[in-house]
């Protein structure tokens, strides 16, 4: 019987269990300080709903952030739904927490990365976050109450 704990899938899970801890007290009580959140997902996931418009923009993957403008958050068991505004454009989104890439509170330094290797289960592991401000390069005006899709590209190792 050759049986082994499957850590990597373990890890996944608490981790989706944590974001999905964090989303409902947000649901429940609003965004609290300055925490925010850049969440990136699977856009080609097949329960992800967003608008063709959108997915045809983001045909792999899209960041969204969660800051000043957002409505109907709405956390479920296996994923949430909330109204993001694109440009002037309330467009509802439904992300399944198993669709995550990564998960990320610039304003206390925290991120998580989903990733698979080679077809692998999934693993999750927290990601280093640079000390000056995240939205520098992609948002000269950060009062903007839109949201707005940024590149995470400078929190990858």
């Amino acid at each position: 019987m050759d049986r082994t704990i499957d850590y990597g899938n373990l890890m996944h899970a608490a981790m989706r269990g944590l974001i999905r801890k964090v989303l409902s007290d947000v649901q429940a009580k609003g965004l609290p300080g300055e925490h925010h959140f850049f969440i990136t997902f699977d856009t080609m996931h097949p329960d992800v709903e967003i608008a063709d418009w959108l997915s045809d923009r983001y045909p792999g993957e899209m960041t969204v952030v969660m800051q000043h403008w957002y409505d109907n958050l709405d956390v479920g068991t296996d994923g949430f739904s909330v109204t993001l505004n694109f440009g002037d454009s309330p467009e509802p989104l439904y992300i399944p927490f198993d669709a995550l890439r990564t998960f990320v509170d610039p304003s206390v330094e925290f991120g998580l990365h989903f990733k698979s290797q080679d077809g692998d289960a999934p693993a999750a592991q927290m990601i280093e976050i640079d000390d000056e401000d995240p939205m520098s390069d992609t948002a000269p005006d950060a009062g903007k109450k839109d949201a707005e899709i940024v590149s995470l590209d400078k929190f990858r190792k």
